[in-house]
């Protein structure tokens, strides 16, 4: 598969499997908001760490410019796809600030287990 397709491709996975976690979950965020607020980055972890495991099966050298590379694309394919979701205008409606806050920020987790594993000279 084309590199640029399995970064979007995997992009996609990393904002979707969380995305139906909290629709799943969301029950929790008006009873007992702390552990929605909880759950979530653990969410985002596991996916971010599993992701990057199949991710890095294919990739043979530069590991760190690779983790670097889908670390930083995967968050602004999250973002991106979560702002025709929850700004103005749209369905869930939020300010972009109160986005960050809440949402956006825990997207940063993704960079981080991409990063730190391709830094690691991660091989499978």
């Amino acid at each position: 598969m084309n590199r640029a397709i399995r970064v979007i491709a995997y992009g996609f996975m990393m904002w979707l499997i969380p995305f139906i976690v909290s629709l799943v979950v969301y029950p929790i965020k008006t009873s007992f908001n702390p552990l929605f607020e909880s759950i979530m980055p653990v969410v985002i972890t596991i996916t971010a760490v599993v992701l990057a495991v199949y991710y890095f099966n294919g990739v043979i050298t530069k590991f760190l410019r690779e983790g670097f590379v889908i670390g930083v694309s995967w968050f602004f394919i999250c973002i991106i796809i979560d702002l025709f979701l929850f700004l103005p205008a749209s369905p869930m409606q939020m300010s972009l600030s109160n986005y960050m806050m809440d949402i956006g920020l825990t997207y940063l987790i993704i960079s981080s287990v991409t990063v730190g594993m391709s830094y690691m000279g991660y091989k499978f």
